[in-house]
């Protein structure tokens, strides 16, 4: 009775597997329609797709860690996903949308971002289990297609899309390889603080965020990926500093003849 119950168990558990990639499979199809719609010309297409693809990839680690059924196949198909929805396409779309122009420059940043998006899903998959999963190292690949996918929106919302400078989505392209590549840390949202408790006004604001992307959504979507985007380096010049003001600030109560346990015994002296 005991050994039916595990085989079914087992059995059950095996077919819950299939939930997580099948979202990871919408990630894929995703991807690869973006890849046509550029070809085809449909650039707003291809960023409505991307955007898309990146929500499945949400979807799809959250259903598996919620169902527990996250695997080494499904690590390894995900990876495989994101480099085709989150790598190719994006450097496909943004060279035939500005980058054709600029010829052989153009198409070689395209190939450096899904290089080093690629890169990027390497060592995560390298570090899993070893670095912790409150924080990124680098910048995320569907974070970064994003970026692309929001640029193509924004430009289609205000009507500039050929009066951009194809230098400036060069930079871009260029700035977004780099922060993939990089040891700069980003916010994974993945603590379960941030959801067990949560101060009413943050709430307040979350609902002003939703409200304004259901509005605006070229709009919103991009200040929202341009926000991640900058926000890693941001909060690394930031720490740098904190650690600059606390080297300081021992190294000048030293010169003075004291430490910082100095003034802490002084005033625990004061008080008695």
């Amino acid at each position: 009775m005991k050994r039916t119950k595990r085989l079914n168990k087992e059995k059950s558990r095996r077919g819950i597997y299939i939930l997580p990639n099948i979202f990871t499979s919408l990630n894929l199809f995703f991807g690869f329609y973006a890849v046509i719609a550029s070809i085809n010309g449909k650039f707003l297409a291809a960023g409505v797709a991307i955007i898309i693809g990146v929500m499945f990839d949400i979807m799809d680690g959250k259903i598996a860690r919620a169902t527990n059924t996250t695997s080494k196949f499904g690590l390894e198909y995900d990876s495989l996903a994101d480099l085709i929805s989150f790598g190719l396409a994006p450097g496909v779309m943004i060279y035939l949308w500005a980058l054709k122009p600029l010829g052989r420059i153009g198409w070689l940043a395209a190939f450096l971002f899904m290089a080093c998006g690629a890169l990027r899903l390497a060592r995560f998959n390298s570090q899993v289990g070893t670095v912790g999963s409150d924080h990124f190292v680098g910048l995320p690949i569907p974070a970064g297609a994003g970026m692309a996918a929001t640029t193509v929106l924004f430009c289609h919302k205000f009507g500039i899309e050929g009066k951009i400078n194809p230098i400036l989505l060069l930079v871009l392209l260029y700035i977004l390889s780099f922060l993939m590549v990089s040891t700069i840390k980003y916010n994974s949202f993945k603590k379960p603080e941030l959801f067990r408790k949560m101060n009413f006004n943050v709430l307040v604001a979350i609902i002003l965020i939703l409200i304004f992307i259901a509005a605006q959504p070229s709009i919103a979507l991009f200040f929202l990926a341009l926000g991640y985007a900058v926000s890693g380096p941001v909060l690394a010049v930031r720490h740098h500093r904190k650690i600059k003001l606390e080297v300081t600030g021992y190294n000048g109560a030293n010169e003075h003849g004291s430490s910082p346990f100095d003034h802490t015994i002084n005033k625990s002296s004061d008080i008695r």
